[in-house]
């Protein structure tokens, strides 16, 4: 019995909506990962510690990090990411938040919260 060849890597998509209702507690806590950051030069720390207080998606993606959602999954490690937050306006019962449609090929999972 043969296995079929296959890639060894895997693309995960994952979309989340939050509802940030203290918007100051976010901003809070990104401008603490960022002084907390050793590695950051001082020009990128002042542009990042702008960019949070002007923005709360922007403090969110500081906060929130693919490696965080991987990183105690054994047998896997992380090998690239992206990710970027938005403001959107959201309606739950409206057709074009369906995540339904994004299932392409059917052999994603979807798990709904709330």
């Amino acid at each position: 019995m043969s296995t079929p060849e296959t890639s060894g890597f895997v693309r995960l998509r994952v979309e989340l909506v939050l509802q940030v209702d203290d918007p100051e507690a976010v901003t809070r806590a990104a401008q603490r990962r960022i002084s907390e950051d050793v590695d950051m030069q001082a020009e990128e720390r002042a542009q990042a510690e702008s960019a949070v207080t002007e923005d709360t998606a922007e403090a969110l993606a500081y906060l929130v990090d693919p490696f965080d959602l991987v990183s105690e999954v054994p047998g896997v490690e992380l090998q690239q990411a992206s990710w970027s937050s938005e403001q959107v306006d959201y309606d739950p019962d409206s057709p074009d938040w369906d995540l339904d449609d994004d299932d392409v090929d059917g052999d994603e999972e979807e798990e709904r919260v709330g």
